[in-house]
């Protein structure tokens, strides 16, 4: 196990550097054309690829760093540069990991080289959990896959919504029903092959915030995959299956669906990290704004009301930012999250992004209101935090929850 520390080592230092460099020089400056295009920033994403930031190998690395800090270092930097286009850069993560959670060695190694394509002709990966009626209620999933044995093939219908790349990935991993009458626990993923018939985009959203990332509806119709395609395959399915029932007829449905919750909690701290960059940058921007903007004949830092706000939106940044380092650690270390922690560290990470960018609007007066300063661009990304990867009222009954031992509705 590795030491716990708040000093990052001469390793991740160098990491935290070169990635802060590129969020500046890259990022930034392109932030706002591709907040005000709506479109995917694929010039960025190249330039991401070109020098290993985006790629399989680089957030393995992260991923597997004893002191669990290399991904919420990382994430923070990114959405310190610009959320929306780091949510293009990041959002293909969410596919492979869940080939590399579910999957065989020999899927991995077929399916995600082709998530990322190379530095000449990128690609981008969907993956595909949420339904227009089953976001948070994951056991409301209608999309079904159903096996097709004379061909050996799954066939699969449904609409997925609230795609990050969903419709113009490479690869789409979709979670689809095998068994409804499991709940959560009838559920498998499946890998979407490029130029797969049946496969559409649906409507693509018009959103508030994070506009540089693409999100849409998927449309299944019908979609055949061979059965290879099966995260994991089938005998491993049909053995994941048997016990699932068996454990149900036995009444430990309530224990199923806490595990199933537990492996939501240990993605949340990075989306807390997410939240505390774009919190950061507003933070830094207010700063920076209040030393130099002049009223009455001094910098209206000077004044206590000025002050006082910047305060606590540096505390509260780097409270969040503490809850975060917290849980993962405790994560990559196997500590279990007996108080929710990755819960805790998203809901206050969250909450605080929303707020300080709000200060940070309101510290800039008429300037924060205009898209001439990045504020207004800020306040709107970080509206995202508190409904993606578990809404705030989700993260509060998953605390409430496990603090309390009670099934709170």
């Amino acid at each position: 196990m590795a030491e716990f520390s708040f000093e990052l080592n001469d390793d991740q230092k160098a990491v935290h550097d070169w990635i802060h460099g590129f969020a500046a020089d890259v990022m930034r400056p392109a932030a706002a054309e591709w907040d005000e295009r709506e479109e995917t920033p694929w010039p960025i994403i190249q330039e991401a690829a070109k020098i290993g930031l985006y790629s399989l190998d680089f957030y393995a690395q992260q991923y597997f760093d004893p002191t669990g800090l290399g991904i919420p270092m990382t994430m923070e930097e990114l959405f310190w540069g610009d959320a929306g286009i780091a949510l293009s850069i990041v959002g293909t993560g969410l596919a492979a990991v869940g080939v590399l959670a579910n999957g065989t060695e020999e899927q991995i190694g077929t399916w995600i080289p082709q998530m990322y394509g190379d530095t000449n002709d990128v690609k981008v990966a969907a993956f595909c959990s949420s339904e227009p009626d089953a976001g948070s209620d994951v056991s409301a999933m209608r999309t079904r896959a159903v096996y097709d044995a004379a061909k050996d093939e799954w066939v699969i219908n449904g609409t997925k919504t609230w795609a990050t790349n969903g419709g113009i990935a490479n690869i789409h991993v979709v979670v689809a029903v095998v068994d409804p009458e499991l709940g959560s626990k009838g559920h498998a993923s499946f890998i979407i092959p490029p130029n797969t018939p049946g496969l559409s985009q649906g409507q693509k959203f018009k959103k508030h915030g994070i506009r540089a990332s693409h999100t849409a509806e998927v449309v299944l119709d019908n979609v055949r995959v061979p059965a290879g395609c099966l995260l994991g395959g089938k005998e491993k399915l049909d053995e994941r299956l048997a016990r699932a029932r068996e454990k149900a007829k036995a009444g430990g449905g309530e224990r199923l669906k806490n595990a199933a919750m537990a492996t939501f909690e240990a993605s949340r701290p990075a989306v807390g990290a997410m939240a505390v960059g774009t919190a950061r940058a507003a933070y830094e921007v207010a700063l920076d704004y209040a030393k130099t903007r002049q009223q009455f004949g001094r910098p209206i830092i000077d004044n206590q009301g000025i002050a006082f706000q910047l305060t606590d939106m540096r505390t509260q940044i780097d409270a969040a930012r503490l809850l975060v380092w917290r849980a993962s650690w405790m994560a990559v270390n196997g500590k279990p999250f007996d108080s929710a922690e990755g819960s805790m560290s998203k809901l206050f990470a969250s909450e605080t992004a929303k707020k300080v960018t709000a200060q940070a609007v309101q510290i800039l007066g008429g300037n924060g209101f205009t898209r001439e300063y990045p504020v207004e661009r800020m306040h709107r990304d970080a509206a995202i935090y508190t409904i993606f990867e578990g809404t705030s009222e989700i993260q509060r009954l998953v605390i409430a929850r496990t603090l309390s031992g009670v099934q709170i509705r």
